[in-house]
């Protein structure tokens, strides 16, 4: 059968004051994820908060997903979390992990690399299989453009819940952008927005939080 975990993780920044003991620029404060059967129906959700232990919550990373100080007071550290988030998949079958940008796979990576966390068989076997689907969603659009998963989600018509930047919503909202991208042939533009966008030369846009903070100089 087979299963689908679409995987959306929010960061904080780590000061370079802290790069001694934490080398990297990100620090995951939220798993969001939802997890497709194989006929792409969202079937549950996960979502949790994480504690950093290197990072800081600024009033910008709060602006932009919605997360508090408070909601990180009483919550676990990542290894916890991403323990609580392995026993929440299927035992009983494969399950494959999609994201949008490959900046969730590498935060993975290097946050457990640097943090010395064992990530197992299994975890390391989904590593190995990890789909990107936003180059996925150009070559489908036909478009050599890099599409934010905003939008990507109002050119396909999506109709979304909730606020970007939320790590379980934008995790929800991807499902539903992949399950249309596996069941349609051919994707077509919103009539409204091909027209407005007609005379845009291709671009790339920001794609997710960690490239955002990239951009901002985090």
């Amino acid at each position: 059968m087979g299963y689908y975990v679409v995987i959306d993780l929010e960061m904080c920044g780590v000061q370079k004051s802290q790069r001694k003991l934490f080398k990297y620029k990100h620090e995951i404060i939220q798993i969001g994820a939802a997890l497709l059967d194989s006929d792409y129906n969202v079937i549950d959700t996960f979502s949790e908060y994480v504690k950093p232990e290197y990072g800081e919550l600024d009033s910008f990373i709060s602006k932009l997903t919605g997360i508090t100080s408070k909601d990180l007071e009483n919550v676990d550290h990542i290894e916890a979390v991403f323990d609580r988030f392995m026993a929440w998949l299927p035992q009983d079958d494969i399950v494959v992990p999609i994201s949008w940008s490959d900046s969730d796979e590498c935060q993975f990576r290097r946050e457990f690399l640097e943090k010395n966390i064992e990530i197992g068989k299994r975890f390391s076997q989904m590593l190995f299989n990890w789909i990107d689907c936003q180059p996925q969603f150009s070559r489908k659009m036909k478009m050599k453009k890099q599409y934010s998963l905003e939008e990507a989600l109002i050119a396909t018509d999506i109709c979304t819940d909730g606020r970007a930047h939320n790590g379980m919503v934008d995790a929800y909202n991807t499902a539903l952008l992949y399950a249309k991208m596996q069941r349609e042939d051919e994707l077509v533009l919103n009539e409204y927005y091909r027209k407005a966008h007609s005379n845009e030369e291709p671009e790339h846009l920001s794609f997710g939080l960690g490239d955002l903070l990239v951009a901002v100089g985090f």
